[in-house]
């Protein structure tokens, strides 16, 4: 048994409706081996967030415009009023972006997940039977890009469900894992309420950065029915991630961030080599990295993980399975 399971209990929101515990132990100093498949020093796990045509608009009955994550860093939303500028980035995304991107990887004959967001899809259902034909998971990023923190518990359920309609119609199946974004207190309470009585299967959460392999998370109100197995956690990176080009302390040239993409693929397979394999996730955005002059340093790097040998570069539903049967929960 891992150090995790034998820890104190974790801390607790003072917020009763809030729930997302903290574990300051974690797996501790000697971390479990994940038993990569084929003896894998490291697995990868390459992201792809979907949000074009998902982000703040009026168009979609918000108040303001979108202003997060745009080529014009620190510009500020326009109050009930479009800003076609930085809608336009965001199409570029669905229109060019999202396709530069997926062709990077198909010539790499590499897969990943896409965290898609509902509405984004269903302005494009093109991206999802792309993925589906490259073997790309579609996992769900929310029914919208915006932030769910106070937004009404009835309302987020309206739109949980929605996001778990569009992503089913589109792939055939309900999505098996989840990375929010900017969640609300309730968001993983109702996740497992609406896949119970749904009937479906939750795989894994992914809104951490708490660690480098998956680990086990109780969440008090699945727990107060009896539910005895906690989510699986995988955890996602903003290090290893492209939206520091849209940041204050950005990226300033795409060799930064192979530099940086290199340097924490090497120190993590120097891990793995050394017997304590871990896990790597390199987020990416189809109106960020699909641009022209950024989308060389991904296809540098896609060579460089396939020059390696001994990696294993999976779907989020590949490794969650993956650690369910090989660490099953105690």
């Amino acid at each position: 048994m891992s150090l995790q399971a034998q820890a104190r209990p974790p801390k607790w929101s003072p917020n009763p409706s809030h729930d997302m515990p903290r574990n300051l132990i974690g797996h501790g100093p000697s971390p479990p081996d994940p038993y990569w498949p084929g003896n894998a020093k490291i697995a990868v796990s390459f992201v792809i967030n979907y949000e074009e045509g998902g982000e703040y608009s009026v168009l979609d009955g918000d108040s303001k415009s979108e202003s997060y994550l745009t080529e014009a860093v620190g510009a500020t939303p326009r109050i009930e009023a479009r800003n076609t500028n930085i809608e336009s980035e965001y199409d570029y995304g669905a229109r060019a972006g999202i396709w530069r991107l997926l062709s990077v990887f198909e010539k790499a004959g590499l897969k990943g997940t896409v965290y898609g967001v509902g509405l984004a899809l269903e302005g494009n259902p093109a991206v999802a039977k792309e993925c589906l034909k490259l073997g790309w998971e579609v996992g769900s990023h929310g029914w919208r890009w915006i932030d769910y923190h106070d937004m009404p518990e009835d309302q987020e359920r309206v739109e949980i469900n929605k996001c778990i309609d569009v992503i089913t119609a589109q792939t055939g199946q309900a999505p098996r894992g989840w990375y929010i974004g900017r969640l609300s207190p309730r968001s993983y309470s109702l996740l497992y309420q609406i896949y119970k009585e749904r009937g479906l299967e939750l795989l894994w959460l992914s809104d951490s950065y708490a660690d480098d392999l998956p680990y086990y998370q109780a969440i008090p109100s699945a727990l107060d029915d009896g539910n005895a197995e906690p989510f699986l956690i995988l955890p996602y990176s903003l290090d290893t991630n492209d939206f520091k080009y849209l940041m204050p302390n950005n990226w300033s040239s795409p060799d930064d961030l192979l530099n940086y993409l290199i340097g924490a693929f090497d120190e993590l397979y120097a891990e793995g080599e050394e017997g304590s394999p871990k896990m790597m996730s390199i987020g990416l955005h189809a109106r960020i990295s699909g641009r022209p002059g950024r989308t060389g340093a991904i296809r540098k790097f896609v060579d460089y993980v396939n020059s390696k040998s001994n990696v294993w570069v999976a779907t989020r539903e590949e490794i969650a399975r993956h650690w369910k049967a090989t660490h099953p929960y105690q």
